[in-house]
């Protein structure tokens, strides 16, 4: 019998191996490394009754831990996997001590089973269960997420994967769901406080003088103009790295996760951005990419070397490996300030190389809404910029705008809007944000073509402008210089009416604006082969349209899904009734 002393230290091993297992939630199976890749991922949750748990645990990675919520027990969330035409009942147990909520982002459900607080249903209160019920309408690679407080960026996130009813057009031997996400140990309303008192409060990435003297950095007149406006041009992520550790399938890069490949064989990726606050630049270096699916949507093939997935947005993409060696998987931040890395490989064990770092995008004039190309030795022009209050001051708004006082109509100018953009362009055309310059090939939203022939190929009946609007130095969010909680007016269409909706972006950061219970077509030249979408990322200083047949009766959520941008009032409601008034058929 061994000494009374060594058993007590290996039972206080044994304890303290307890207390670390309790501090991190498990990985679900189908996000561990090693799995065969195949379309029923180990653990995943399928047929017409799944139940789904709500309750805290904690999270490690990167040598942290901090408070977590996690859904049944796991962070990521379980995957679902339903096919199209089924009908499901989902009941969700809140075991927290705060009300939750899951919406089913993208799918097209009753707007009583959408899982808003406030705006579709009350909310999960602690101890009970709510059980959403409907029919499967579609099939594409989808996600959940809560609605309530600020639990998304606290761990409350899953990927949900619906199979066609009718044979795949997709061909693949492998495939692998990717959900990426940033995490921090600092609870998000402590780094939304943070914000509130300094806008720029994560980044660590400012303008030098010893950078704009080494030609890093912006010229110094289109500098003086940006600090004329107390603007940042190296401000375009809110939240960084500085704080935030990036995941592939609750995963850092030392975790490297691993989805494994022979030679030859067509591996699918289904990318699901679940971030809070991170736009993600993904590649995978020296292997093309061919994108078959965005938001769900099955387009026609496009090849491409690199794509920025928005907040919210998913993208299918094929990747064919011909060596037998490991491929990195890299999803970048926006604003470069943090990556991860995770591996394709024929076995495990290997890693992919980690690529350094690009230099950090410093945005222009053009992301100002101040495009100069087209106005000659005149430069300004008609733009003036309006330094008559300042920028802080509490009573009056302090923008940039041509000279004609009409240039926003519907605007509401006060302390929450720092600027209005003076000649913003349609910029669906160009490279997304800080992947102007790169040498290979980048997705941009005018290649996508919806593989089948738009369902409404009527002509809009009326058209509509939102701005997106801010004060970004005092953080504060809008569309059309109205919070939310300003007792804004809900956005109201007539059902079945086509309109054409305009996003004028005003700010100087991107935005996923997504709309829910609906798809939408962008207007990006395809005609009626226009993708669909649910969520659009909206490039700074610019515009994106999209036309929309408002077909699904009720109350709506439609807002930014960078979360803190959200909760700062960057939210509206939008309804959908009958002539009359009526939602009758909207259950």
């Amino acid at each position: 019998m061994p000494p009374l002393a060594s058993t007590a230290i290996d039972r206080r091993t044994l304890i303290r191996g307890a207390g670390a297992l309790a501090l991190a939630p498990a990985l679900p199976a189908w996000a561990r490394s090693g799995h065969a890749g195949l379309a029923t991922a180990p653990g995943t949750l399928s047929g017409d009754t799944i139940a789904l748990t709500v309750g805290e645990r904690h999270f490690r990675t990167g040598g942290r831990s901090a408070h977590a919520v996690a859904v049944n027990g796991t962070l990521p969330a379980p995957l679902i996997r339903l096919r199209e035409g089924q009908h499901v009942r989902l009941s969700v147990t809140n075991t927290l001590k705060e009300d939750t909520s899951i919406h089913w982002h993208g799918l097209l459900v009753p707007f009583a089973m959408d899982g808003v607080p406030g705006i579709s249903f009350p909310g999960i209160r602690p101890g009970e269960t709510f059980v959403y019920d409907f029919p499967v309408r579609q099939s594409g690679t989808y996600w959940y997420h809560s609605h309530s407080g600020m639990q998304e960026a606290m761990g409350l996130y899953g990927a949900i994967v619906i199979d066609p009813a009718a044979p795949d057009p997709v061909a693949s031997e492998r495939e692998y769901v990717l959900v990426l996400s940033d995490w921090s140990p600092m609870h998000p309303h402590a780094q939304l406080r943070r914000l509130k008192q300094q806008g720029g409060y994560f980044n660590m990435q400012r303008q030098t003088l010893a950078g704009l003297i080494a030609g890093r950095d912006q010229p110094l007149e289109e500098r003086l103009h940006w600090g004329a406006m107390r603007m940042d041009p190296t401000d375009v992520s809110d939240v960084t790295g500085s704080t935030y550790h990036y995941l592939v399938n609750g995963h850092g890069t030392q975790e490297n996760w691993t989805g494994l490949f022979t030679a030859g064989e067509r591996v699918r990726l289904r990318l699901v951005n679940a971030s809070a606050m991170t736009n993600f630049n993904v590649r995978l270096p020296g292997l093309a990419m061919t994108v078959v699916q965005a938001d769900g949507q099955a387009v026609q093939p496009v090849e491409t070397d690199e794509l920025q997935i928005g907040i919210a947005e998913t993208y299918d993409v094929i990747v064919r490996p011909v060596e037998s060696r490991a491929h990195a998987i890299v999803a970048e931040a926006i604003d470069r300030s943090g990556l991860v890395r995770a591996t394709l490989a024929p076995r495990i064990g290997m890693a992919g190389a980690i690529p350094p770092r690009r230099p950090r995008p410093v945005l222009t004039m053009k992301d100002m809404g101040m495009d100069m190309s087209g106005m000659g030795e005149g430069g300004m022009g008609d733009a003036v910029i309006d330094l008559s209050q300042p920028a802080g001051d509490p009573h009056a708004g302090h923008s940039m705008k041509m000279r004609d006082p009409a240039n926003a109509p519907g605007v509401r100018m006060g302390p929450g809007v720092a600027t209005i953009s003076p000649m913003p362009v349609d910029r669906i055309a160009d490279r997304p944000t800080g992947l102007e310059a790169e040498e290979h090939r980048v997705l941009t939203y005018a290649q996508l073509k919806s593989a089948t022939r738009n369902p409404d190929t009527r002509a809009p009946s009326r058209t509509l402008d939102i701005h997106l609007t801010a004060n970004m130095e005092r953080y504060m969010w809008s569309f059309d210089g109205v919070k939310l909680s300003e007792g804004a007016e809900p956005i109201a269409f007539r059902h079945g009416e086509r309109v054409r909706v305009t996003l004028v972006n005003d700010t100087m950061m991107p935005h996923p604006i997504h709309l829910h219970g609906h798809f939408f077509e962008l207007v990006n030249g395809a005609g009626d082969h226009a993708p669909r979408k649910h969520t659009v990322n909206v490039l700074p200083g610019g515009k994106a349209s999209f036309d929309l047949t408002a077909d699904a009766l009720g109350d709506w959520a439609f807002h930014c899904h960078m979360l803190m941008h959200m909760h700062s009032g960057m939210m509206r409601v939008v309804t959908v009734r009958h002539e009359g008034g009526g939602v009758e058929d909207a259950a």
